[in-house]
């Protein structure tokens, strides 16, 4: 391990290494995505299959969605009581059994349970998984660990809907939650053994009522989490609102099939990747403010052509989608040290603070995905004016003066 690292796993285990950390990490943050992207080109199959209407098989994304909001608020708490361990493993356990359950699910009843209760698990990995990061690693390497992670993540979005339209052209939609569940359990597996406990006893939380509650308004009222959370909130959100007009975007204004979304999505899932792998480069190199201020400046500077290319010209590509590229780019050079920060604040109970700052960035694209995409989609040059508004929002809540703890500056 790394000088950055903040400790052992116990008293008794090896440190593990930085390498098993990674994939481990990211194997977990894929979880959320997967259950996602994996299953959607599989809608119309399991309408005929279960003789629903569409909305019916809609609400069994809804119900999963809704459940693993409402859970990145626990997911911390729990493991700053119990363990990040415990708490990863439970969760993985739920999420296997859950995914069986979808596979065999009689009816969209049963299914919709079992996807609430998917959704009950799933977002433990990247909860806990950046409370786990920020117990081992200060600064640089912390900085690090979290871009790779975002890597491994960005490849959710392109990968998982060509696997899953493979699966369910195969075989049926039955054998993506057969999938999900054989993978899960290979995760668990792997948790097992290479999973450390990062959270020492001594440093434990109560989970009485009272504690938690304090715990909960101290993160609630501190104007700098809010701030510093919004921040990571709004940039996402931004990103989120163009998911969220996607079909539109694709087919009204580009006059696309839907076989040729790869025009919106490989551009913005390259954008993470790669900016991810920039922000990995950078750690180190830059302090964070100025690698917070590069991603500010790129993801603004592609939400104002964004805006002035289709205040001037009609929609044509590449033109329209090349500015969602920069802007993830941007974004994903900015996220690690915003997260950092955020996580700093209150190095007691860091599992509360991954907990709210999740449901921050949950919230806030639910109401793009809502709210702003309906009400802008109807023109790309107001869904960008809508994007730089979001990515301007960030950059006003954007407290430059907190320090990250460890950070080495050049």
């Amino acid at each position: 391990m790394s000088s950055g690292s903040l400790g052992q796993a116990s008293s008794t285990s090896p440190a593990p290494s930085q390498r098993a950390i990674m994939w481990l990490l990211g194997g977990l943050a894929l979880l959320g995505p997967l259950s996602v992207d994996a299953y959607l080109p599989a809608f119309e199959s399991i309408q005929q299959d279960l003789h629903v209407e569409a909305r019916a098989v809609q609400f069994t994304l809804t119900a999963y969605l809704a459940s693993f909001a409402f859970m990145s608020l626990w997911h911390g708490a729990l493991s700053d009581a119990l363990g990040r361990r415990k708490v990863v493993l439970v969760s993985l356990a739920v999420f296997a059994g859950a995914s069986i359950g979808c596979a065999l699910a009689p009816d969209v009843y049963w299914l919709s349970g079992f996807r609430i209760l998917q959704g009950v698990a799933a977002g433990a990995g990247t909860v806990v998984g950046r409370a786990i990061v920020r117990d081992l690693y200060e600064g640089t390497s912390a900085a690090r660990m979290l871009s790779m992670v975002g890597m491994i993540f960005s490849l959710s979005p392109a990968l998982a809907p060509i696997l899953g339209g493979w699966i369910v052209t195969v075989f049926a939609w039955r054998a993506i939650f057969a999938f999900l569940s054989i993978y899960t359990l290979g995760l668990l597996a792997y948790s097992l053994r290479a999973l450390p406990e990062t959270l020492v006893p001594a440093k434990r939380q109560s989970l009485a009522p009272a504690s938690l509650l304090r715990s909960y308004l101290r993160v609630l009222t501190s104007l700098t989490f809010q701030y510093a959370a919004g921040a990571v909130a709004f940039n996402f959100a931004g990103l989120f609102l163009f998911v969220a007009a996607a079909p539109v975007i694709l087919g009204t204004h580009l006059g696309l099939s839907a076989n040729q979304f790869g025009w919106q999505f490989v551009p913005m899932v390259g954008g993470i990747f790669l900016g991810s792998l920039a922000a990995n480069r950078l750690a180190g190199k830059l302090e964070y403010r100025g690698q917070t201020a590069l991603g500010f400046t790129l993801l603004l500077a592609a939400a104002a052509f964004n805006a002035a290319y289709h205040g001037l010209m009609p929609p044509a590509l590449p033109w329209s989608v090349t500015p969602i590229f920069f802007y993830a780019f941007g974004m994903s050079i900015a996220s690690p040290p915003l997260t950092l920060m955020v996580l700093d604040l209150f190095p007691d109970f860091r599992g509360v603070v991954a907990s709210m700052q999740a449901f921050t960035m949950v919230m806030l694209a639910a109401l793009a995905t809502a709210v702003l995409a309906p009400a802008l989609q109807h023109s790309l040059f107001h869904l960008a004016l809508g994007q730089l508004a979001l990515g301007l929002a960030g950059l006003a809540v954007w407290p430059p003066t907190v320090t990250i703890r460890g950070e080495r500056r050049s």
